[in-house]
C-alpha cells in the first residue's frame, strides 16, 4: 500500500484546496500519472502517482482544504488489487487525526517555557502574520523552549487539519443580500478559485495595514523607441526574443533603486529590512488571475536577459507551469496595464513589498520641447509605496531617476 500525500508546496504556502481528481477509486494507475490538481493560494499543481497499481482510496475529496503532508488517497501496489484491500486501513486513517490531536497535549509542559521577553524569529512573525496562529500558543522545542519555524508549520498543519478553520473565509467574506426572483434567475453563481480569493484577501490586507500613496510622473518615450526599432531585428536574431520596453523599465527600476534604496526594503515589526539585491517581480495577467513571477538579481542580467526571462515566464503563466519559488523573493514590483489599454492607474502594492512601478499606455500627446510644440509619445507612470517606510521624496526622487534613464538610456549602459 503506497500513500499518497500533500508535497511541500513551497515557503509560506501551508495548505491547498483539491481542485479535481484525475482518476476514481478502482482505476488502475501508472507511475508518475498525474492523479489530482491541487490549487494553492499562487500555483496549481498536479500531484503524480507515487507508485504503479490500484488507487484504492480518496481520501480528499474535491474542494477540500488539506494541509502540507495531508493524505489524499492510497494506491494498492501491482495492477488489478482488489478495492475491499483498502478497507483495513481505513480504520487506522480514521484515528489517525485522533492520535495527531491526542499527541500535543502533553507538550505545552515539556517543553522549558522561554523567557517572557524573548524575541520570536522572523520566519515564525511572518508564518503568525500569514496564518493567524498565534505564536504564543505554540510550544516551542528550541533553545530555552522558543519557537521554532517547524514548530509553527506543525502547529499550522493541525490547524488546518482540524475542521474550525474551513469556516473561517466564509466569514471574512461579505455577504449581499438576495436578489428579486427576475434577477436571480438570470444570476450566475461561480465559487471564486483559490487563486482569486488569496487575491482579494492579500490585495485587502494591503489597504488595512500599509500606508500607501502614489505619485506620478510622465516620461519622453522617443528614445527608447527610436532604440528599440533601431536594433529590434538584430536583437531577435541574435537572442531569439522580442526587444521589448520591459527589459528597459526593469533596469532603469534598478538603478533608481540603488539610488534610492528606501523603495526595496520591508519593514518587519519595528525593524526596516534593506536588501542589496534585486528581485523585480513583473505582474502577468492570467484567466485564472494576476500571478508576479520573480526575475532575480536583475543588477547582473543584461536586457536580453531580462527580455527572454520575462517571455518565458509570461508563457508559462498563460499555461499554468510557473513553480512556486519562481512567485516568491520580490523586492520590487512591475506592473504594465497598458498593454490593456490602461492610460493612468494606481497600483495596490504587492506585500511585504514597499513599492511598486505601474507602466501605461504610450500616448502621442503635445509637448512643449525647446520652447516648441511637438508630438511625442508620453507615458504615464505611477508609484504605489508605503508611506512608513518611504518619504514623499525618496518617492518623487526615484520616480525621476526612472525618468532619466529612459528618456536618455545611454544612462542604463553607462549606469549614471
Amino acid at each position: 500500500m503506497t500513500e499518497i500525500r500533500v508535497p511541500t508546496l513551497g515557503e509560506s504556502v501551508t495548505e491547498a484546496t483539491i481542485g479535481r481528481w484525475f482518476k476514481k477509486a478502482g482505476d488502475p494507475v501508472a507511475v508518475d500519472e498525474p492523479l489530482v490538481e491541487l490549487e494553492t493560494d499562487k500555483v496549481t499543481i498536479e500531484v503524480p502517482a507515487p507508485s504503479a497499481g490500484t488507487l484504492s482510496e480518496i481520501v480528499a475529496a474535491d474542494g477540500a482544504t488539506v494541509a502540507v503532508g495531508a493524505l489524499l488517497g492510497q494506491i494498492t501496489d501491482g495492477a488489478g488489487a482488489a478495492k475491499p484491500a483498502a478497507a483495513a486501513p481505513a480504520k487506522p486513517a480514521a484515528a489517525a487525526p485522533a492520535a495527531a490531536a491526542a499527541a500535543p497535549a502533553p507538550a505545552p509542559s515539556a517543553p522549558k517555557a522561554p523567557p517572557a521577553d524573548a524575541p520570536l524569529a522572523p520566519s515564525v512573525r511572518k508564518l503568525s502574520a500569514e496564518t493567524g496562529v498565534d505564536a504564543s500558543t505554540v510550544p516551542g522545542s528550541g533553545k530555552d523552549g522558543r519557537v521554532t519555524k517547524g514548530d509553527m508549520l506543525a502547529a499550522i498543519e493541525r490547524a488546518a487539519s482540524a475542521p474550525t478553520p474551513v469556516n473561517q473565509p466564509a466569514a471574512a467574506v461579505q455577504v449581499r443580500s438576495a436578489s428579486p426572483a427576475d434577477d436571480a434567475a438570470r444570476e450566475e453563481r461561480v465559487k471564486m478559485t483559490r487563486l482569486r480569493q488569496t487575491i482579494a484577501r492579500r490585495l485587502k490586507d494591503v489597504q488595512n495595514t500599509a500606508a500607501m500613496l502614489t505619485t506620478f510622473n510622465e516620461v519622453d518615450m522617443t528614445n527608447v523607441m527610436a532604440l528599440r526599432a533601431h536594433y529590434k531585428d538584430a536583437f531577435e536574431k541574435k537572442h531569439g526574443s522580442k526587444l521589448g520596453f520591459m527589459g528597459f523599465f526593469t533596469k532603469a527600476v534598478v538603478q533608481a533603486l540603488k539610488d534610492i534604496p528606501a523603495v526595496n526594503a520591508e519593514i518587519d515589526g519595528t525593524d526596516l529590512i534593506y536588501k542589496n539585491y534585486y528581485h523585480i517581480g513583473v505582474a502577468v495577467g492570467t484567466d485564472k488571475g494576476l500571478v508576479v513571477p520573480v526575475v532575480r538579481d536583475c543588477d547582473n542580467k543584461s536586457i536580453a536577459d531580462i527580455e527572454k526571462g520575462i517571455a518565458d515566464f509570461g508563457r508559462r503563466a498563460r499555461d499554468g507551469q510557473l513553480k512556486i519559488d519562481e512567485m516568491q523573493g520580490g523586492t520590487f514590483t512591475i506592473t504594465n496595464g497598458g498593454i490593456y489599454g490602461s492610460l493612468m492607474s494606481t497600483p495596490i502594492l504587492n506585500a511585504p513589498q514597499s513599492g511598486i512601478l505601474g507602466m501605461h499606455k504610450i500616448q502621442e500627446r503635445p509637448m512643449v520641447v525647446g520652447g516648441k510644440i511637438e508630438v511625442r509619445p508620453m507615458m504615464y507612470l505611477a508609484l504605489s509605496y508605503d508611506h512608513r517606510v518611504i518619504d514623499g521624496k525618496e518617492a518623487v526622487t526615484f520616480l525621476v531617476r526612472v525618468k532619466e534613464s529612459l528618456e536618455d538610456p545611454a544612462r542604463l549602459v553607462l549606469d549614471l
